[in-house]
């Protein structure tokens, strides 16, 4: 894989990249009416990434959030009990343009731009057999903002590889099973 990232869906739109087949379509629509209707589409668009992520696991979602808030940059941390990764497909109010991706390493992430920042949020699910404590102590960190990559791999697995069998992506493989296939 030579891309950075496989976009999802976003609606940061530019209506240059639609006019031609927008004014093709509907030569009746003033401008105002064609970006009222790009929006529109590329909502349905959104619907639809929804449908071909119902993929329910058997585990929540954990959201892991850098937060671009008008005090500075925070951590934090929420949870998607319904363990579908199609739920992750929502954001919140206040949010001006979504975007979502799984980056190069299988991770399903979100930069959603509002008027105080961006915040950028890394989805996982909890890997099978952790603890409870395992958890929370992960939460904890999460919490204070000293979690590291090792800390939420370790409790955590990635999305990429069921959003990649939708797709036909995929993601090399990563840890112990990458380091004895080198060999």
């Amino acid at each position: 894989m030579t891309d950075q990232k496989h976009l999802i869906w976003s609606d940061d739109l530019d209506y240059e990249d639609w006019r031609a087949d927008l004014e093709a379509q509907y030569p009746e629509l003033s401008e105002d009416e064609r970006m009222a209707l790009m929006h529109e589409i590329n909502g349905d668009y959104l619907d639809d990434e929804r449908v071909n992520l119902n993929i329910q696991l058997d585990q929540p979602i954990l959201i892991i959030a850098d937060l671009g808030l008008w005090t500075g940059r925070h951590m934090g941390y929420k949870e998607i009990a319904s363990g579908n990764i199609r739920d992750c497909l929502y954001s919140g109010r206040d949010i001006d343009y979504t975007t979502w991706y799984v980056d190069k390493l299988g991770d399903l992430r979100c930069d959603a731009i509002h008027h105080d920042g961006t915040n950028h949020l890394l989805y996982r699910t909890y890997k099978p057999g952790v603890r409870e404590s395992q958890i929370d102590l992960l939460k904890e960190k999460l919490y204070y903002g000293t979690a590291t990559r090792a800390d939420i791999t370790r409790v955590t697995r990635r999305l990429g590889d069921e959003i990649g069998k939708v797709y036909g992506w995929d993601f090399p493989q990563r840890g112990r099973q990458a380091v004895s296939a080198e060999r």
